[in-house]
């Protein structure tokens, strides 16, 4: 992923932040040799104090014997988008029609060491460290291994802790262009408002006023 310097995000915080409230992504898997990469849609719950983030996925998916082999993984996040036409660009001396359009977006991508979890303990403890993330107003019963209800189910599963090596964090949001071209485009975001637009108009404010 390239990352501008205007795109880079300002500091772990940022990202951080984002992350924590954008808890769906891809899990990316070195596939066997001469195959493509294996790719798994899933929630996940990143710990920032660990440095850390926890899944868990059934015991048939293909992606265990690739994690075996080599368990060094990127776990991609990307939301928060927009397309931007290419009149909202142009820069103020310019025909709208010299604007280029571009995509905003912001993206979090975590270099990660995949640790398999298969001890049943082991399993209930990510299970309800991942439950508490997702449902902190609770009601469901706590995971223990060998007990009603989820205790049977357990070997249906394999947990996954993603121990977290490497981040690369972008928020692209026109920010090399100019103050005046920035709240144009701000401002057609909130007329158009299409879905993801008040999302990305919100990332180009704040980085601005930053």
């Amino acid at each position: 992923m390239l990352i501008h310097p205007w795109d880079v995000a300002r500091d772990d915080a940022e990202w951080q932040q984002w992350l924590a409230v954008h808890d769906f992504g891809q899990l990316a898997v070195n596939g066997p040799a001469g195959e493509p990469p294996f790719v798994q849609p899933l929630h996940f719950a990143y710990d920032p104090e660990l440095g850390e983030a926890l899944t868990h996925l059934a015991r048939p998916n293909p992606l265990w014997g690739a994690l075996e082999a080599n368990p060094e993984v990127v776990l991609s996040v990307v939301d928060d988008y927009a397309f931007v036409p290419g009149p909202w660009q142009a820069e103020p001396d310019a025909p709208p029609e010299q604007g280029v359009p571009t995509s905003f977006y912001a993206a979090v991508q975590l270099r990660c060491r995949a640790h398999l979890v298969d001890d049943p303990a082991g399993k209930a403890a990510l299970l309800n460290r991942q439950v508490g993330h997702f449902q902190p107003e609770g009601g469901t019963a706590e995971v223990a291994a060998g007990e009603v209800p989820f205790g049977r189910m357990l070997s249906g599963i394999r947990g996954l802790r993603l121990e977290v090596t490497g981040v690369r964090a972008k928020f692209k949001y026109a920010g090399k262009r100019t103050v005046e071209v920035r709240d144009r485009i701000a401002g057609e975001l909130a007329g158009r408002d299409a879905p993801g637009d008040a999302a990305a108009r919100e990332h180009l404010l704040r980085r601005q006023r930053a």
